[in-house]
């Protein structure tokens, strides 16, 4: 019996110029991704990575392999979850959600709270942004003393990265930014000196599976808050302009869109009224 080759001790040659060109363009059609040759090294590093597991030697053969057949989609799926879980913490850029917070407490005091509060994070990525945006809708109702409810919903392209939300167990150095009355409030000590979502919060927030490519069939609508951020910057200029007219669609009259700072310059909507915040990039939907 012939021993089985190991292909993970076998160097793997460099992409071709032709080779890169196929990945930009799958990758673009696919996800919307635009893999610039500044991150060339990147997608090779992350494409041999997964061709070593798998048994592949080239990137042809890769190629055909995710874009074949049922098996191609399920190797696909992996391979955009590598491509695409980023390292985040919570409350990774604190003006945005004191610009929450402020908003929160300013609706409640006008409107009371009557109606719930929906809340989405796009492009969630591991959960901490979505669970960062339930702890400040959690604390604008605490601090009140009011009655009200809230949910939040965390979409992703990554399988792989809405499974982590889920498990919803953080290292304490993603916490680096939760204070610790907050901590105390809303994490439980776990193993390994990790913390866990409590329950309560947990129980306001949900997650999906969802293709910013798929906005226009999206089944999220009326939400009152938004946050988009460190999402665009891996579009084209057009695509983000695209992906900011659907979700301008999504709000509520009066909602609030959160957008990552200087991710998208110049972009104006007509239902929306830029914030007057030099610290967020942000808008408010007026039409009714």
């Amino acid at each position: 019996m012939q021993p089985q080759f190991d292909w993970s001790l076998e160097p793997l040659i460099d992409m071709s110029a032709a080779e890169f060109r196929d990945w930009q363009r799958l990758l673009e059609e696919r996800s919307g991704m635009v893999v610039s040759e500044g991150r060339r090294t990147f997608l090779q590093t992350n494409l041999r990575a997964r061709m070593r597991e798998v048994g592949v030697g080239d990137y042809a053969t890769y190629y055909r392999q995710v874009t074949e057949g049922p098996r191609g989609a399920v190797e696909w799926s992996t391979l955009m979850d590598r491509l695409t879980v980023q390292e985040t913490r919570f409350f990774r850029h604190p003006p945005s959600f004191a610009v929450l917070e402020d908003y929160l407490a300013a609706r409640l005091e006008r409107e009371g709270g009557q109606r719930p509060w929906s809340l989405w994070s796009v492009g969630c990525s591991s959960g901490e942004e979505t669970y960062s945006m339930a702890m400040s809708a959690a604390e604008v109702l605490r601090t009140a003393a009011a009655g009200g409810s809230f949910g939040v919903t965390g979409t992703d392209i990554s399988l792989s990265a809405l499974s982590k939300c889920r498990e919803a167990s953080y290292a304490a150095r993603r916490l680096e930014d939760v204070s610790p009355e907050r901590r105390a409030r809303y994490f439980e000590p776990g193993a390994e000196g990790r913390f866990r979502v409590g329950a309560a919060l947990a129980a306001r927030v949900c997650f999906a599976k969802l293709n910013v490519l798929d906005l226009a069939s999206a089944p999220l609508s009326g939400m009152d808050v938004i946050f988009c951020q460190n999402l665009l910057i891996y579009f084209r200029r057009w695509r983000r302009r695209e992906i900011l007219n659907r979700l301008a669609e999504r709000l509520a009259p009066g909602g609030l869109l959160l957008v990552g700072v200087g991710e998208m310059v110049g972009w104006q909507h007509p239902d929306l009224q830029p914030l007057a915040d030099d610290r967020v990039l942000a808008f408010i939907r007026t039409k009714q």
